[in-house]
């Protein structure tokens, strides 16, 4: 396999560093982006999650300080939720893998392997 996937990725995960290995034993060539130290744009956000099919909500990590302190029980926007998650990218769910105009949510890892059916 020649495609390159992008894949949102936090090395300090296992669930994303066993959808990174699971992708490389299939040959998968992986581009990834370590988005804690380079976060995604807001216009970028909003692309992954068009691919996604998903609101911004879905892939808030809500078990995060921050998430705790400043948006737990408050009624956001799509748009106010994106502002959040580029604001703090923390707050994005890992890993997140996408194959041309295709995105996944890698939890489990195996869900992945849907990019490949």
């Amino acid at each position: 396999m020649t495609e390159s996937v992008r894949v949102y990725h936090n090395a300090r995960c296992s669930k994303s560093r066993s959808a990174c290995q699971l992708l490389e034993e299939k040959g998968v060539q992986l581009e990834v982006v370590e988005y804690l130290k380079n976060p995604p744009s807001r216009d970028e956000l909003a692309d992954v999650l068009a691919k996604l099919g998903l609101p911004a909500e879905a892939i808030v990590r809500k078990g995060e300080d921050i998430y705790k302190s400043d948006y737990k029980g408050r009624s956001l926007s799509n748009d106010e939720w994106l502002d959040a998650l580029a604001a703090h990218p923390i707050l994005i769910e890992r890993p997140i893998v996408v194959r041309g105009d295709r995105a996944v949510v890698g939890r489990p890892p195996e869900k992945v392997l849907e990019l490949f059916a």
